[in-house]
């Protein structure tokens, strides 16, 4: 795919910068931009030549929320439908339930969960709405001390949306999501920061410089098969009702890095030198995805 909302580029470390790429309108979402993300984190997923993961926007936002200047229902919603939880439940990509009732920043959110590789939140401007909703499954996050964050969807009648009800209490504590949400105010990066929701605030010019050496850290030094499911295992497992679900997969997942790459790893610790991790997200474990 082309992309026209996103630049999309690999260095040579296996960091994917990926730019939200709509300045003018300071990365305003739109249903094209969350069917291009959805490409691109599958896409980033399935190559090996991708290692890790940065997401920012160009210009001075991060991502200014919907763009409410489209015609008809500015969601890209069917207002014909009259959906019920069945509908979800059955037809969820049946195209008429897929077009016109699923939540376009549902489907990125998605995306990036099942994504193999460590995803890095660089927040370098405005994130509201979607724009600070589609960050929660990254799984680092900075941001610029001149970030403003929101989860306005009340100021507009409407509820969270992008998984958030799921993500944003397990960030932050069910307390603060509830504030954040109720409120609906757009707070600065110091407030964020004390909210958990970010790891560091960081000088606006120093901002993606910061979050490239975390993830070349991750790129170089760690082996590709132990991040995608150590990646799985904290999100999935973290969800169980009770730690035998656990234990199972950590059982596996042991078994299996442990013959792989474990080996080299082993061996460069005892001889004191950088491990040189030949593992694949391609060729994962015949286990993964254990959920499915």
């Amino acid at each position: 795919m082309t992309y026209q909302t996103l630049d999309y580029a690999v260095d040579d470390d296996g960091v994917l910068l990926l730019k939200l790429n709509r300045p003018e309108q300071l990365n305003a979402f739109t249903v094209e931009m969350a069917n291009e993300l959805v490409d691109a984190f599958t896409r980033a997923s399935n190559d090996d030549a991708v290692r890790a993961v940065v997401v920012t926007g160009a210009g001075k936002a991060f991502c200014a929320g919907m763009d409410l200047t489209a015609e008809g229902n500015v969601f890209g919603l069917d207002e014909t439908q009259w959906p019920t939880m069945d509908d979800m439940r059955q037809r969820l990509n049946d195209p008429e339930i897929f077009n016109g009732v699923r939540d376009t920043g549902g489907r990125v959110v998605l995306a990036i969960y099942d994504c193999k590789k460590p995803v890095i939140g660089a927040i370098n401007g405005a994130a509201v709405g979607i724009g600070a909703t589609m960050t929660l499954p990254m799984d680092i996050r900075l941001a610029s001390d001149k970030a403003r964050i929101g989860f306005v969807f009340g100021r507009i009648g409407i509820v969270p949306e992008a998984c958030s009800s799921w993500f944003l209490p397990r960030v932050v504590g069910i307390s603060q999501a509830l504030e954040w949400t109720y409120l609906a105010d757009v707070f600065d990066a110091q407030e964020a920061l004390r909210g958990r929701l970010v790891k560091a605030v960081v000088p606006h010019d120093q901002l993606l410089d910061e979050a490239l050496k975390i993830a070349r850290r991750i790129a170089t030094e760690r082996s590709p098969v132990g991040i995608a499911l150590t990646r799985q295992m904290m999100y999935r497992n973290s969800a169980q009702p009770h730690p035998l679900a656990a234990h199972q997969v950590d059982s596996l997942a042991m078994f299996y890095t442990s013959i792989g790459d474990g080996k080299e790893g082993v061996k460069a610790f005892l001889e004191k030198r950088p491990a040189q991790f030949e593992g694949k997200t391609s060729e994962m474990p015949s286990f993964y995805p254990w959920w499915e």
